[in-house]
């Protein structure tokens, strides 16, 4: 393996080879696909001696989980606790734009900042199809954001949060697809332009 070839992966501060591990495995997935994600490949490209990716996972299917499990980690981490919106209090308060700009935050993060974790998730999306064990431990991360955001909805008045938040949700996917494998890959929408994008979708699932 050259060193072209090979991404620079070291631990971030206080962090443990667990993380070194799974974040190596991401980075494999965006640069190489599936096919080239194997232990010895986690290992050279860690920089780690041999073995050490197979004595943290022992198997395919749980180094697979792990990039998983890491990758709703750092995909959590878009928008932050202290930026997440509350409804405005009185019956008159307007939910919609506090709601879609932190929504339009976080997606535009996605996109700009981590566009290789886009990559990885459509890789491991796709290999969840085949291998059933993996698919529930994907479903379970998923569960992760929806049900937050469903319960967002209900607490901004939304009369079907369940739905509303699943049509966000896939609104959201057709932008991050378009954006990292799709026609818009040279063009990520500006944070005003998703923000409008949301705004739209909340007052029609409002009706504000």
């Amino acid at each position: 393996m050259t060193a072209e070839h090979t991404p620079a992966r070291t631990p971030a501060p206080g962090g443990s080879r667990a993380e070194l591990i799974a974040d190596t495995a991401l980075a494999l997935l965006a640069e190489r696909g599936m096919r080239g994600l194997t232990h010895r490949a986690v290992d050279e490209a860690a920089g780690l001696p041999p073995g050490s990716t197979s004595n943290h996972a022992r198997t395919r299917a749980a180094l697979l989980k792990a990039a998983v499990r890491r990758l709703a980690e750092r995909e959590a981490r878009v928008l932050g606790p202290g930026e997440m919106p509350t409804p405005g209090d009185g019956p008159d308060a307007d939910p919609v734009p506090p709601l879609a700009d932190a929504l339009a935050l976080a997606l535009h993060r996605s996109l700009t900042q981590a566009p290789d974790l886009l990559i990885a998730r459509y890789e491991l999306a796709l290999e969840a199809t085949r291998r059933p064990e993996l698919r529930e431990f994907y479903d379970a991360a998923g569960r992760g954001f929806r049900e937050p955001l469903e319960a967002l909805m209900t607490a901004v008045g939304s009369a079907e949060p369940r739905r509303h938040a699943q049509s966000l949700v896939a609104w959201c996917e057709g932008q991050m697809f378009s954006c990292a494998a799709g026609a818009d890959h040279a063009a990520v929408p500006q944070r005003a332009a998703l923000r409008a994008g949301f705004e739209e979708l909340l007052r029609g699932m409002l009706d504000r």
